[in-house]
């Protein structure tokens, strides 16, 4: 496989990672919500999963130091609202990414980084009306 793809790979795989490390943590620490926390804990562990085989491959390709994108700048977060928000799209973007190129390498696996976008946004909705109660 070219670098630049297994690269994409990589980059999107710790983006999902972290953004549902963020999410989650919102979920078991600030709203004490065991239900979503789970429910992404268990995405995070299948999006991992899903291209443990590729695992050395993904990490011999990184370059993070010559990334050309490391230098981005980053938009201020005013309150944690935004916070989750920013997160469960990053998650939603990278997920994408992860659907259309794991189509070169596996069909079957693209299917299941769909499957995970779409609970995704089940979940969004879910946390959104949760954020939405707690300022009521």
């Amino acid at each position: 496989m070219e670098k630049s793809f297994i690269r994409i790979l990589d980059t999107n795989l710790n983006r999902t990672k972290e953004g549902l490390r963020v999410i989650e943590d919102s979920a078991r620490f600030v709203f004490n919500n065991e239900e979503i926390y789970k429910q992404l804990r268990t995405i995070r562990h299948k999006a991992t999963s899903f291209l443990e085989s590729k695992y050395e491959q993904l990490i011999s390709e990184r370059d993070s130091i010559k990334d050309v994108g490391r230098k981005a700048t980053e938009d201020k977060r005013t309150n944690l609202k935004n916070i989750i928000i920013a997160n469960f799209k990053r998650v939603e973007e990278s997920l994408r990414v992860l659907e259309e190129y794991s189509k070169l390498i596996d069909f079957e696996i693209a299917l299941n980084y769909k499957e995970l976008r779409y609970g995704i946004y089940q979940i969004e909705k879910d946390f959104v009306k949760l954020l939405n109660e707690q300022k009521n």
